[in-house]
């Protein structure tokens, strides 16, 4: 993979991750009905306690994260800090977007009993974007 590839793939990824996220934004901060196929739990695992955070929806830490992703690789050519340390920054929340994403994979699994297929493809998308950070963190080491 050369790192032409793994930039697109970051800016595709993070980009399915944000809209994604903001779906599931709109529907938690507005009450809005959610088109949830497959196996359904939309409505159970957006609407539970471990769907918000300190007051704010995980759907919107979720887009987040994904828009500094994007921002990150936007100003990685433009930026000395961004060309410094934006891949350290990128593996750093890729890596703590993949642990929580697990734990709340548990949480829909274990304690509600209910899969949120919006909330899997984040997931997965965040776990895709981890394996690109450690690639392109390992490339920028010489690893």
């Amino acid at each position: 993979m050369t790192d032409q590839i793994a930039k697109r793939l970051v800016y595709v990824l993070a980009g399915i991750g944000l809209l994604d996220s903001l779906y599931l934004a709109y529907y938690k901060l507005g009450n809005n009905p959610v088109l949830c196929t497959g196996i359904g739990g939309c409505d159970v695992v957006n609407s539970s306690p471990y769907a918000v955070v300190w007051g704010i929806p995980i759907a919107v830490l979720g887009a987040g994260a994904y828009l500094v992703l994007i921002l990150l690789l936007a100003l990685e050519e433009r930026s000395d800090f961004v060309m410094d340390y934006g891949r350290m920054l990128t593996l750093g929340i890729t890596l703590a977007g993949t642990l929580y994403s697990a734990y709340l994979t548990y949480i829909e699994v274990a304690v509600l009993k209910a899969i949120c297929p919006f909330c899997v493809v984040s997931a997965i998308a965040m776990v895709l974007l981890l394996g690109v950070a450690i690639w392109r963190y390992r490339q920028d080491t010489g690893g």
